[in-house]
């Protein structure tokens, strides 16, 4: 009996105080008033009432429901989406669209059978880009193609499309026809040695009949210095008669000294200051047009198309650089007399056979895919910060500066270029053209992209060839495709992209041809 007695105490005592306690936590209430046992009171008393767990139940249900019809029909509904242009991509694509339909309503394209250009105006206020397409010039088997990047108004552009590519044409033809015996030189030459000679006996004596520059007739009983006027004259007349009607600085008084001088003074001011005595003497020699020491720039040395042929070949650098040396000559002494300083760069390619020579004057650039798809620099900008270009603007008392990118005196952002007559008076910037010539044979190219620095601003050498190469098949052999991704890529500037395609494995441009 005892043993019965003690069990059901021990029974009473341990056994059911412990269940107390634990039915006392299973239903949140804590022997102690704790913040934790009071938080999981009210959610007890809210949260698990019947009505709350089933609308949860509900809600969870729904919500699985819909996460497997999203996997279930995500290909169909996508297809719905994409048409009603509901999708995040379809949104995007749209608004790409809008950039390129606003980049197309200023541009220009051409087309030939094997190279095309397309141009757009971007976000400038202006289009200063200008560019030519010659796959066969008056029949010689040469081709040309150009790209003139203007900057500081359209004058600069103009004048090299119309007069330098204009002196090219009639310098190549004639010399062409020298080399294949169509003509014969006007005085008979027997050796290289004697071209030479006579070259340069022509070169020294202005005042012969048979004058350096033969590029424009003048009346022959006019004086020698009423010939070089009119050279300048016939050449840049129709430029600055659209100028004049476009509304330029032309006037009656533009030829006036003061006016230019007020002009040059007023920009320079604006645009170097008095930061230091060196940028002060800088500017007071390009405002007075002198450099310390005498200085004169000579008119370039030009010669008879003769001069440019040897034993059957044509020295095409030669050529082109001595035109654009004496285009940038007339352009500089145009340029004073309407009061413009606008500029321009270039860059010229020139293809025979499987000659390529390609000349560069400032930042536009030239680049070639190889038959691995290798991108290979057909040309090199010039920019002020160069070891190469800025000690040859130190040596001749310039500066350049850093204004958000490096410029010469603080002005210009390409080294070199045709036209910018203030900067040309110390050959601060030159326009003589850095000449490469390739062997197409050695590089079986695909392909060559000409563009103007718009472009280059937003790819690389190697993204536009990758980018091109995928877009041959296009009506303007990737030309526009790059273009406007380049503007909808943010690019500010005037863009222009050439691209000259060799098909089938022929180096073949108009009858430019070889196997």
């Amino acid at each position: 009996m005892e043993d019965e007695l003690e069990d059901k105490i021990l029974y009473q005592t341990f056994f059911k105080s412990h269940m107390k306690l634990l039915s006392k936590f299973a239903v949140g209430v804590s022997p102690l008033n704790s913040s934790v046992g009071y938080v999981w009171k009210v959610m007890r008393v809210y949260l698990l009432k019947p009505e709350v767990l089933v609308a949860g139940l509900l809600i969870f249900v729904f919500v699985l429901y819909l996460q497997a019809s999203e996997v279930w029909s995500r290909g169909f509904i996508g297809k719905i989406s994409s048409g009603l242009g509901l999708t995040r991509g379809a949104t995007r694509s749209g608004k790409l669209a809008l950039l390129t339909s606003a980049a197309e309503k200023h541009s220009w394209d051409d087309k030939r059978s094997t190279s095309a250009v397309y141009a757009v105006q971007g976000r400038r206020p202006r289009m200063e880009d200008r560019f030519v397409l010659d796959e066969n010039i008056n029949g010689t088997g040469i081709s040309m193609f150009a790209i003139f990047d203007g900057h500081g108004g359209e004058f600069a552009a103009d004048f090299a499309k119309a007069v330098l590519v204009k002196n090219l044409n009639l310098k190549l033809t004639q010399s062409s026809n020298i080399a294949t015996g169509k003509t014969t030189p006007p005085a008979a030459v027997e050796t290289p040695v004697k071209t030479a000679k006579a070259c340069e006996d022509e070169d020294d004596d202005v005042d012969k009949d048979h004058e350096v520059n033969e590029r424009h007739k003048v009346n022959a009983a006019s004086s020698l210095t009423q010939r070089r006027q009119s050279f300048r004259k016939s050449k840049t007349e129709d430029v600055v008669d659209k100028v004049v009607s476009s509304g330029g600085n032309s006037g009656s008084n533009s030829g006036n000294t003061n006016a230019n001088h007020k002009l040059e003074t007023d920009l320079l001011s604006k645009y170097m200051g008095n930061a230091s005595p060196q940028r002060q003497l800088t500017k007071e020699n390009l405002i007075n047009g002198t450099t310390g020491q005498q200085n004169a720039n000579p008119k370039p040395k030009t010669y008879e198309a003769k001069c440019y042929v040897q034993n059957g070949s044509i020295n095409y650098g030669k050529i082109i650089t001595d035109e654009v040396l004496a285009a940038d000559y007339d352009l500089v002494e145009m340029a004073k007399k309407v009061s413009n300083f606008a500029g321009t760069t270039a860059l010229i390619a020139v293809m025979h056979h499987t000659k390529l020579i390609v000349a560069n004057v400032g930042d536009s650039r030239g680049v070639m895919c190889d038959f691995k798809g290798n991108a290979i620099p057909l040309s090199f900008d010039h920019k002020p910060q160069q070891v190469r270009e800025q000690k040859r603007i130190a040596d001749a008392g310039g500066f350049i500066s850093f204004k958000g990118v490096w410029r010469v005196a603080g002005i210009l952002a390409t080294s070199r270029a045709l036209g910018d007559y203030p900067l040309k008076e110390k050959n601060l910037v030159i326009a003589e053209p850095d000449i490469l010539s390739f062997d197409l044979v050695d590089h079986r190219p695909a392909f060559l992209i000409l563009a103007s620095d718009g472009l280059w601003d937003t790819f690389t050498n190697e993204e536009a060839v990758a980018y091109i190469r995928e877009r041959l098949d296009e009506p303007h052999f990737g030309a526009k495709s790059i273009t406007l991704q380049s503007y909808n890529r943010g690019s500010v500037d005037n863009i222009t992209v050439l691209v000259i395609v060799f098909k089938n494995g022929r180096y073949e441009v108009g009858s430019s041809n070889a196997n």
